[in-house]
């Protein structure tokens, strides 16, 4: 009888853990899944710029080449209402959207410039950490403005 009552009380607690979350094919739910991608490639790139992840050209090449290709992705999930109070964005968001589609554009032509970088050869470090630089300061004025921490 207690394993009968322990398996219900598992169950019925891992039932209401699902209902919390975000639906992944919300919009909400897609450009969070971007920015997750987002955030773990230009990690990686950091990473490798920095020493705590052994430089490797080709491989620092591809994922700026993700990281550009996923820049272009996350404001077509951004509806015209906001549609959460779950999000992480702030009311101007749809309040500024001239503003904020200036700064995505900014972030667009930042990871287009480093995939350019990231093609000279020989590959470099001292070459690649300005254009890196670019791409993180956009992301960052764009949190600042726009993002509630």
């Amino acid at each position: 009888m207690t394993f009968k009552r322990l398996t219900v009380v598992v169950l019925a607690c891992l039932t209401l853990s699902a209902c919390g979350g975000v639906d992944p094919d919300s919009p909400l739910g897609q450009r969070k899944a971007i920015f997750k991608q987002m955030l773990k490639t230009s990690e990686d790139l950091g990473g490798m710029l920095r020493g705590r992840i052994p430089f490797d050209g080709p491989r620092f090449t591809e994922g700026a080449i993700k990281l550009d290709a996923l820049a272009h992705e996350p404001w077509k999930h951004f509806p015209q209402v906001k549609e959460s109070d779950l999000t992480s964005a702030t009311d101007d968001v749809w309040q500024k959207q001239e503003r904020f589609q200036q700064l995505a554009r900014q972030l667009e032509a930042a990871t287009g410039e480093l995939v350019v970088a990231s093609q000279v050869q020989p590959y470099k470090a001292s070459h690649l950490t300005p254009a890196v630089q670019k791409v993180e300061d956009t992301c960052s004025a764009c949190h600042k403005e726009f993002r509630n921490h």
